[in-house]
């Protein structure tokens, strides 16, 4: 029996230590997908944060045999591995939302800023 590979895209943010952070984010995602491809990065200014540090940002398109589910627990303990906390202060060392599943798309609100709409076509 094969497994079906999932098309996946994986919007990648930081606003502290941006550069180090995408690329520790970047390293953990290519150990558990496949047919990774990631777009430029894109610096913007922070949205509804309280922290006004510029945000670097990067979309990346792989493969996985994971579930929906699988794929978005696994996205959070990468978050989690690199300090990602849900405090107030709105620091924000990775995050990493999933953004399409097959032909599903999720963070619809993602979908509709610019950074997102300039990486896709880069995809």
């Amino acid at each position: 029996m094969t497994h079906k590979k999932h098309q996946i895209i994986i919007c990648l943010a930081s606003n502290e230590n941006q550069e180090q952070n995408l690329k520790a984010a970047r390293e953990q995602l290519s150990l558990l997908l496949s047919d990774l491809h990631f777009t430029s990065e894109q610096w913007t200014e922070p949205i509804h944060s309280i922290c006004p540090a510029p945000y670097l940002n990067q979309l990346c398109k792989a493969k996985t045999d994971f579930s929906l589910n699988l794929t978005n627990e696994v996205l959070k303990e990468i978050e989690k591995r690199q300090g990602r906390t849900h405090n107030e202060d709105g620091i924000v060392t990775i995050d990493l939302d999933l953004l399409q599943y097959d032909d599903e798309l999720l963070h619809i609100r993602d979908w509709e800023r610019d950074y997102v709409k300039n990486l896709i076509s880069e995809l």
